[in-house]
């Protein structure tokens, strides 16, 4: 009898097949898929109960605040088109312009009219090429 179950044991052992695991990441930042990450990123949004207080306090304040907005940057803009319009002409010309704490240079290249404005205040600079 322990003879028999000895040798049932040994063949059983023989039999059994096993096979390799392995095991691959589905986070791209892991080193999973990069096409999964538009899912991945999909499904934490869909899953995600916190809302931004900007976008809602936006939201309440209303169609008096949005037109307020609106004629504002109107004015502005209005305003910023025809000072440049009395500084520089119609067209633009080469040179250094001063307005306030901006500092314009304008200046023609290969690329085309190149404007560089840089915030003398806060050091920031824009390049601005207008093609031939």
């Amino acid at each position: 009898m322990k003879r028999n179950l000895f040798i049932m044991l040994f063949f059983t052992g023989y039999i059994c097949i096993g096979q390799q695991l392995s095991y691959k990441p589905i986070n791209p930042a892991f080193g999973g898929e990069t096409f999964n990450y538009q899912w991945l990123l999909s499904s934490a949004n869909a899953q995600n109960s916190f809302k931004d207080p900007s976008i809602v306090k936006d939201k309440e304040e209303g169609s008096l605040a949005a037109f307020s907005e609106t004629l504002n940057r109107q004015i502005l803009s209005q305003l910023s088109s025809s000072l440049f319009k009395t500084q520089l002409g119609e067209k633009l010309q080469e040179g250094n312009f001063t307005f306030g704490s901006l500092a314009l240079e304008i200046y023609d290249s290969a690329e085309g009219l190149v404007v560089n404005i840089l915030d003398t205040d806060t050091g920031e600079q824009t390049q601005i090429i207008v093609p031939n």
